[in-house]
């Protein structure tokens, strides 16, 4: 298994004979996981000098002594990553959490400061690479795909809690692959005269700026939560036979769409309005809008959680610059929480 898993992994690399050339220096941490072992081994693989490991955080130990909660996301969790950077002189921190299936990523700016990627702005990077890989192979671009069905070569897949797959055979989040093809990026832009943080500018600059937030709000009493969904259902009708009365703007910007997992209601989809994804077991409705003249966008999913007291929402934000998205979001929370989901009648706790 090992064998093979390595056999696997070492197909992921493209710059061999110049991993080790660039001087460039990196700081790993295991988060008191199983990876350190492991992705030492791939640095030697992949052609790499030795990183510098993080002492504290090198070994197995279930007790994480030295974080509060051993998750890369966490804020706090890579600031011994970091110290042990800046005493190094290194450029970029890697990390992988205690099981080793989920990576994270800092980069230290030509101001002094350190910017630690999103998972988001990960897997632009990563989705980026898979993409020029596979059109410089002469590969069909209508049989690429991130999420697919038979038929499809899958290179690569992600979700936003930084976990990455990479290749054709290892079928799940690898921490390991995503740290290695990390660093081969990093090779790959320093020949460039760039820097990660540089080049997801130049990709925002090209296919446009996208960003998101992601958290919830708490709400202990089920009832209360049925029938904050039930007033979005019908937010300006209160008879129910009239059909669905959703929110039609939030934050100056216009409903265009709404998928309702739940009563198994889109929008998009008539004369049936049938969604053309499963159905939850739990409240959830997605909603769509935009500003057409600012030429900004959103996509904003709440939903309840099935295993802890909690209304989340996921919003993804897109437009023509950073500033713009930036100022946008905090609205969009801010009217959903005061407005649609009337948190401070429903007695609604804030993360």
């Amino acid at each position: 298994m090992h064998r093979d898993y390595f056999q696997e992994l070492t197909r992921l690399s493209r710059s061999h004979s110049l991993n080790g050339t660039t001087g460039i220096k990196f700081v790993n941490t295991s988060m008191h996981g199983v990876s350190d072992k492991f992705v030492s081994e791939a640095f030697s693989a992949f052609g790499f000098a030795p990183y510098v490991p993080v002492m504290e955080q090198r070994h197995p130990d279930p007790d994480f002594p030295t974080v509060r909660f051993p998750n890369p996301e966490e804020k706090g969790a890579l600031d011994l990553a970091l110290k042990t950077a800046e005493r190094e002189g290194a450029t970029y921190v890697l990390a992988q959490d205690p099981d080793s299936d989920r990576f994270s990523a800092a980069e230290k700016g030509l101001n002094g400061q350190w910017i630690t990627f999103t998972g988001d702005q990960l897997g632009v990077i990563f989705g980026h690479r898979m993409f020029e890989l596979h059109k410089s192979a002469g590969k069909p671009l209508e049989k690429l795909a991130m999420v697919a069905s038979t038929g499809y070569e899958v290179p690569f897949g992600y979700e936003e809690a930084i976990g990455y797959m990479f290749g054709s055979e290892i079928r799940d989040k690898d921490g390991v692959a995503a740290t290695m093809t990390f660093a081969e990026i990093v090779t790959a832009l320093h020949g460039q005269g760039k820097f990660v943080s540089s080049h997801l500018r130049d990709l925002y600059a090209r296919y446009g700026y996208f960003q998101t937030s992601n958290s919830y709000f708490i709400c202990t009493d089920p009832p209360t939560i049925d029938r904050i969904f039930a007033r979005i259902r019908s937010y300006y009708s209160v008879e129910p036979q009239n059909g669905p009365s959703y929110p039609r703007e939030i934050a100056g910007l216009t409903v265009t769409s709404v998928v309702d997992l739940t009563t198994g209601y889109d929008s998009t989809n008539p004369p049936s309005y049938k969604p053309f994804l499963p159905l939850s077991s739990g409240h959830m409705i997605q909603f769509r809008a935009e500003n057409q003249s600012k030429g900004t966008k959103i996509v904003l999913t709440t939903r309840t959680s099935g295993t802890e007291p909690k209304i989340k929402y996921y919003l993804e934000g897109s437009g023509k610059d950073a500033q713009t998205v930036a100022a946008l979001l905090p609205k969009v929370v801010a009217e959903l929480g005061d407005v649609w989901l009337e948190a401070r009648k429903n007695n609604l706790g804030y993360a």
